[in-house]
């Protein structure tokens, strides 16, 4: 699989994480906390600027294996506005698309956008059947990019809560080619 390292997208730029982009991410992190902590077992007070270095490596390792193709979201102005990635772990034929936006930007439409467009990119990649989308059941932000983006809901499923403000239930989504 061959995942192109920059997309555009609008008013967005998608572009293959690189490791100078560490602190800002930290910062972006930091200043989304209350919003990414009920749903996101990784963010945490005091998330440091080392763990999102790991991040990044783990990134260029994974994208190198085909098993993760993670970007940072920018504006067309520069700023880091949040990030999106697919991974393969749903097994042959599906990627799933993670994602998280930086609270300053929430709410314009631009994880919409984001989602789209990589979802675009990921049907026409060889081998792609579907992609998906998997949140909690309580992640209303969430769900509503999903929904906009074109995905439906194909299954929910009970699992153990990973984060503070989960319920027992993930919700499936998925666009097809």
């Amino acid at each position: 699989m061959d995942a192109p390292e920059m997309i555009n997208a609008g008013e967005l730029v998608l572009k293959r994480w690189e490791p100078a982009w560490a602190a800002e991410a930290a910062a972006a992190v930091n200043e989304s906390l209350p919003e990414l902590k009920p749903f996101m077992p990784w963010a945490h007070d005091d998330y440091r600027v080392e763990e999102n270095r790991e991040f990044i490596e783990r990134s260029v390792k994974n994208w190198a294996d085909g098993t993760e193709f993670n970007y940072a979201i920018f504006n067309t102005v520069g700023d880091l506005v949040g990030s999106i990635g697919l991974m393969t772990r749903l097994g042959p034929g599906t990627l799933e698309i993670g994602y998280w936006m930086r609270t300053a930007w929430a709410g314009r439409g631009w994880m919409t956008a984001a989602v789209g467009a990589l979802t675009r990119v990921a049907l026409t990649l060889d081998g792609v059947e579907r992609v998906a989308v998997r949140f909690d059941a309580a992640n209303a932000a969430s769900a509503a990019v999903a929904a906009k983006a074109g995905f439906v809901e194909v299954e929910r499923t009970t699992r153990e809560p990973q984060a503070p403000g989960e319920t027992d239930t993930l919700v499936t989504t998925e666009r097809r080619s």
